[in-house]
This record gives C-alpha cells, sequence and structure tokens, in this order.
C-alpha cells in the first residue's frame, strides 16, 4: 500500500469524480502535495482529515501512543532499547507518569511509589480508579543515600543538615519520600544546602555526585558502582509497569515483555547491582473490562 494516494485513488476514496478531487486539492481543502506537476495525496493525513471530519458520538477509543513515562530506571531503561521494542521514553517522574496514563498519552508508566503496607497500586486506582491497567512487576531494588566519592560522615537523613545535596523534582516518587525521611528527623529541603536545579532522572543525580556537584542525593544502589559513589541504603522498593491492558498484546510492549525473562536481563541486572527480580512478572493490580 502506497504513502500516497493518485487523484484517480482519492476520487475512488471519497466516492466522488477525478474533477472534484481536483477542485478538494486546488481549493487546500485536502491534505495535498505536488511533485514533477502530479498531484500526490499522503494517505495517513488524509484519513486524518476524513476523521477530523466526521460528526456523532466517538465509539472508537484512540490508539495509544508508544511511550513510556514516569519513573528513570538504568535497568529497564537498557532493556527497552536492548530489546528492540521501538516504545519512546518521557522520563519526569512516577507521578508525572500516571498523570501521562490517565490521559492516555502513554501506554505505560513505570512506578515506584511507596505507600502504606505497598507499592503504587493506591496510587494507580486514585489516578485510574479500576480503568483497565495492569501493574506488571519488574524488580525490586535497593534505594538510599548517595554519596559524591571520599564524602565521609554522612549515614542517616538526619546528618543532611548543613550538607551540599541535590534534589529530584516534585514529580518523582523518590523526593515525596524523601522530603518524608527529612520530615521525621525533623528536617526540611530548608535546612539543607541544595542545588539550584533538581536532578530530573536518577542518572542525572548519580553524574551531578560523581562531578562533586553536590555530597549527597537519594538515589538507587544500582549506580553506586557504575559511577563510583559511597551508597547507605535505607529503603527496598518494588519497581512497576503500570501498561494499559491492551497494550500488553501489541507487538512493542510484547518484545520489552518477552525481553524482560531473558537470561541476558538477569545477567544485566547482576551487573549493576541492587537488584532483586525473584518477583519479576507479578500482576499485582488488573483494573476492570473495558
Amino acid at each position: 500500500m502506497s504513502e500516497f494516494l493518485t487523484t484517480r485513488e482519492l476520487a475512488d476514496l471519497l466516492r466522488i469524480g477525478e474533477r472534484k478531487a481536483y477542485d478538494l486539492a486546488s481549493s487546500g481543502e485536502v491534505p495535498c502535495v505536488k511533485a514533477m506537476g502530479k498531484l500526490l495525496f499522503p494517505r495517513a493525513e488524509v484519513l486524518a482529515w476524513l476523521n477530523a471530519s466526521r460528526t456523532g458520538p466517538n465509539t472508537v477509543k484512540p490508539p495509544l501512543p508508544d511511550i513510556v513515562a514516569g519513573s528513570h530506571d538504568p535497568l529497564l531503561d537498557w532493556a527497552l532499547r536492548e530489546s528492540g521494542s521501538g516504545l519512546a521514553t518521557y522520563y519526569d517522574g512516577s507521578f508525572d507518569g500516571l498523570n501521562r496514563l490517565a490521559q492516555r498519552d502513554a501506554q505505560a508508566a513505570v512506578l515506584h511509589i511507596h505507600e502504606p503496607g505497598g507499592f503504587n497500586i493506591n496510587s494507580v486506582r486514585d489516578a485510574l480508579g479500576e480503568a483497565p491497567v495492569v501493574l506488571y512487576e519488574v524488580a525490586s531494588r535497593q534505594r538510599g543515600l548517595l554519596l559524591a566519592p571520599g564524602v565521609q560522615g554522612i549515614s542517616d537523613f538526619g546528618d543532611l543538615k548543613g550538607r551540599r545535596v541535590v534534589l529530584r523534582q516534585d514529580s518523582a516518587a523518590s523526593q515525596h519520600l524523601f522530603d518524608a525521611q527529612l520530615e521525621s528527623c525533623g528536617l526540611s529541603r530548608a535546612d539543607l544546602d541544595a542545588l539550584p536545579t533538581c536532578a530530573r532522572t536518577e542518572e542525572e543525580l548519580a553524574i551531578a555526585l560523581h562531578d562533586h556537584k553536590a555530597e549527597a542525593g537519594f538515589g538507587i544502589g544500582a549506580l553506586a558502582r557504575l559511577y563510583g559513589l559511597g551508597f547507605v541504603p535505607t529503603h527496598s522498593e518494588r519497581l512497576d509497569l503500570a501498561i494499559w491492558r491492551r497494550s500488553c498484546f501489541d507487538p512493542p510492549m510484547q518484545k520489552l515483555l518477552t525481553f524482560l525473562g531473558t537470561d541476558k536481563f538477569r545477567r544485566r541486572a547482576d551487573e549493576l547491582g541492587g537488584y532483586d527480580l525473584s518477583g519479576l512478572g507479578q500482576i499485582h493490580h488488573n483494573g476492570a473490562s473495558d
């Protein structure tokens, strides 16, 4: 099937005469390009033009974009590329990912939201109710205080008072947890010497520490070895993929989920360290039917 329609093919599609098809092109009503004196009509744009002209109720749900949003994780980010899934990424924190998932601006979101007695489930229900979304466990991972090379004297959150610290954005679940830990020690962000710019991914945080822009940050243990950082583990958290159920059966997501079950993925997790894959593939939430 050609990417472009001829005038005759456009006329057949619209069930009009060729003269009327020429008139539509001349008036600029239909998407059209002119090449070497010949009129061509981009098929995808013509179909979009037709859909935009429809009236009455929209009974067909629009396709979900091939985007994974939410939290950044170095292991999962590597898997998205290595699997050949073709899925694009937009990392701006778990809460941003949930919002994009609810608005159908992404087909999946990476989450690690700490909740009373568990992870992610209540947050998904709060954002999406019982929408047909699946929570698929990827791993458990270690989180704690990452320290720049050579930094001493920090073994708990209370030791951060007056220290140079790199923070995450407010849409990151780790920043919510970090603020709660500071509060439990009688501290707030105002008690820190925080960098003026936050790190928007786990890796940005680790790089800032590696470059001695700050002394400490709240990050994942998997990056400590990679960037030569000190690490004080404080939490274990579950990393889930929240996926619109219909996307689970599409080729891009199928490629990713299949790859997560391979020995290659497990070896990479072992190389990075700080991951436990014993729960990989468990479904922790399965929303109601469409």
